[in-house]
């Protein structure tokens, strides 16, 4: 039997998407019919029970060292998130809601730009807010149909709760091995949410559906975040380096990274149920411009706050802040394999008012062996003062040939 790090086994599955639920309530088929009705696509019930094995999986993780910096989640947040009922005292049941937002990308000009990738999700509003008032209007036409008032609390990935947990127990999808739900008909091209009810609903059944043998998510992930079938060492993701982390990025996942600077879509690609995912045009979603989707790196690596504002408000894009976008920017342009990167990394290692940003383009310079980049380099170690960017300096003239 395969094992973790830590020598603990791995299960084959998760064993809190397999429980069988609880006879309960009455028929909930006009809560998933409401839900349409308020734009969202895909809906499930299940019921408050503490999710079996999750507490112990989510100490596992975080004994692991694969949930460092999320300094947030702590062993006291893993008790809690396995238990919903104690995140509301009054919930009878749960509602698992989704947006479906796959689609394939606009045309890219020929235009000879070098560019960048972001990830679907995050292409246009910003989903946390699109999917809270859906699902406000969801829960006033509830209680319109119940009758009463009813007690309920929003949640779209901001409270103590397993989002995945409950979509797969619910039925709205199943576990796949890159640790996203796949959806029938959407892959795991799926927004998640829940609304915790006081009402007594009839729970879903979940799907008895699994990855099989394949092994395509962790075959493609870049950065190998995907340690085992149902394992994410979150440290590795380029989603969580492009995202959450506010600092350097380990030196050793750069070279990775490949063009992404926010977020990355490689393991739902890999997946086979891609290929029969439904194309969603969701208005909300649509991108405003080419630069939501594919910016060009030399801008973005020299972008001011005004466009950095301008481009990218109201998405999710302002999570990593100017500076990180910049960073991750360089370290794609080290990546492009395109001696026109050398022009707009020596501007950065130059000028940008961060040194976050000016260490980075010292690192991405060094994948450029021409005169250019070390002369680049060497007149900025005379200038720079700041600790971080001439050690970053020092290392890639180290690195490129005499």
């Amino acid at each position: 039997m395969a094992t973790s790090s830590t020598n603990k086994p791995l299960r084959v599955a998760p064993i809190w998407l397999r429980e069988a639920p609880s006879a309960r309530g009455v028929d909930s088929a006009w809560v998933r019919e409401l839900a349409r009705d308020c734009g969202i696509e895909v809906a499930a019930i299940t019921g408050p029970e503490p999710f079996a094995g999750l507490e112990t999986h989510l100490h596992d993780r975080i004994e692991d060292g694969h949930l460092e910096g999320f300094d947030w989640y702590i062993p006291e947040r893993a008790t809690v998130s396995a238990s919903p009922d104690q995140l509301h005292s009054t919930v009878r049941s749960i509602v698992s809601v989704g947006l479906p937002y796959y689609r394939t990308p606009p045309d890219i000009p020929n235009d000879g730009a070098v560019r960048g990738k972001i990830a679907r999700y995050a292409w246009g509003r910003d989903y946390h807010k699109v999917l809270k008032q859906r699902m406000t209007r969801l829960r006033e036409r509830i209680q319109e149909r119940a009758g009463r008032p009813v007690e309920a609390r929003l949640l779209v990935d901001t409270a103590r709760i397993v989002d995945r947990a409950v979509a797969g127990r619910s039925g709205l999808g199943w576990y796949g091995k890159h640790t996203c739900i796949i959806v029938p008909g959407h892959s795991s091209w799926v927004l998640l949410g829940e609304l915790l009810l006081d009402l007594d609903l009839e729970p879903d059944v979940p799907l008895d559906k699994n990855c099989g043998r394949c092994r395509s998510c962790l075959d493609r992930c870049p950065t190998q975040a995907i340690v085992a079938p149902y394992q994410l060492d979150s440290t590795k993701c380029i989603s969580f380096q492009t995202i959450e982390q506010s600092g350097s990025i380990p030196r050793e996942l750069r070279p990775l990274m490949r063009n992404w600077v926010y977020g990355c879509d490689e393991c739902q690609e890999a997946c086979p149920y891609t290929g029969a995912a439904q194309e969603t045009f969701d208005a909300a979603f649509e991108p405003a411009s080419l630069r939501n989707v594919a910016p060009e790196l030399d801008w973005l690596v020299s972008m001011t706050e005004e466009e950095f504002r301008a481009t990218y408000r109201g998405t999710p894009v302002p999570r990593t802040k100017r500076r990180g976008l910049a960073r991750n920017a360089a370290i794609a342009l080290g990546n492009c394999d395109d001696e026109r990167a050398v022009e707009p990394l020596a501007g950065a290692l130059t000028s940008h008012d961060e040194a976050l940003v000016r260490g980075h383009a010292a690192w991405a310079l060094s994948r450029f062996p021409g005169r250019e980049a070390r002369r680049a380099l060497e007149q900025a170690r005379a200038r720079d003062t700041d600790e971080f960017v001439l050690d970053e300096i020092n290392r890639a003239l180290e690195a490129l040939p005499v």
